[in-house]
């Protein structure tokens, strides 16, 4: 009997011993596993942080560099804007060069510290700042000419980093468009001197004929010849696109040529005519007097027929 107590004391000390082991582990295991966490948590914390940080630091610092195309029309106000400074940048210099066809490069240029500008090679008096430079940084061309056409960049320096915007300046010219009518029924329509060539089109579709004219100055004179054999087509239409602007003309077939043939008739053949009869009025009178003088008639005749003359 004491051996049968003393065993079953042994296998319950043993018991409460495993059990009292088991929770310490339970309680350590949670602590130990949660401090890796929180370490885990911080350290992603920290690295976004710093990731945005260094974004930000790298748009200010990298340079940045961009070209835009611009087309505008001639005899207008362009205006040409530099990239923008963010509020933490500071401006220290500001140059434009201008580099135009067949003409030396020109540099207008800002320093901040000093308030000072310069000009190098810059004779176009139309190519200015659009104000003051420690305003305003943008350039101004006023008016805009066909000789405007090439490239302008910008160069920025700030203490964040050197910041480029570049423009390729086209200069767009408006063609002068007719529509008119040869005496022979052809209809022209006309889309003289446009930067860059026009398009022309007819409603309705006829038996054309266009061809361009470069004219030296980078301009172009399209023009389009038309006939129609179809006797009913009596109203014709000239659409002539451009990137200005499109324009339709439209005009009637034949009569305007019929009446300037006749009003051309009437002009020409009218003085002929009023000549004609002066000058043979003039033949016959001569002729009458001739006869008269030359026939041999009695004196009582000839002054009675001088007396009728007069």
């Amino acid at each position: 009997m004491p051996c049968t107590l003393r065993t079953f004391g042994l296998w319950l000390l043993l018991i409460l011993t495993v059990s009292l082991v088991a929770e310490m582990r339970t309680l350590v295991t949670p602590s130990n596993g949660l401090r890796p966490k929180m370490s885990k948590d911080n350290d992603s914390a920290a690295s976004t942080n710093s990731s945005l940080m260094d974004r930000q630091q790298n748009s200010f610092i990298l340079p940045v560099e961009a070209n835009t195309s611009l087309s505008e029309p001639v005899n207008t106000k362009a205006v040409l804007s530099c990239p923008p400074i963010t509020q933490k940048a500071v401006l220290v210099t500001i140059r434009w060069e201008i580099i135009l066809r067949d003409k030396p490069s020109c540099t207008r240029a800002y320093r901040r510290d000093t308030n000072e500008t310069r000009a190098i090679n810059c004779s176009d008096e139309t190519i200015s700042w659009d104000s003051r430079p420690d305003w305003n940084l943008a350039l101004q061309i006023n008016p805009v000419a066909i000789t405007h056409d090439g490239y302008y960049r910008c160069e920025v320096v700030t203490t964040h980093g050197h910041f480029y915007h570049g423009y390729h300046l086209k200069v767009l010219v408006p063609p002068d468009v007719t529509l008119f009518q040869l005496e022979n029924g052809t209809i022209v329509c006309r889309a003289a001197a446009g930067k860059p060539a026009a398009q022309i089109s007819w409603t309705p579709g006829g038996d054309c004929h266009t061809v361009e004219e470069p004219l030296g100055n980078d301009t172009v004179t399209v023009q389009s010849s038309c006939r129609w054999e179809d006797h009913r087509v009596s109203n014709v239409s000239c659409s002539v696109s451009h990137l200005t602007g499109n324009t339709s003309l439209s005009i009637e077939r034949n009569s305007g040529v019929q009446s300037v043939v006749n009003v051309r008739t009437v002009y020409i053949i009218l003085p002929i005519l009023i000549i004609l009869v002066i000058v043979g009025s003039i033949y016959l009178w001569k002729i009458r007097v001739c006869r008269m003088k030359c026939s041999p008639m009695p004196a009582t005749q000839r002054r009675t027929i001088h007396f009728m003359i007069l």
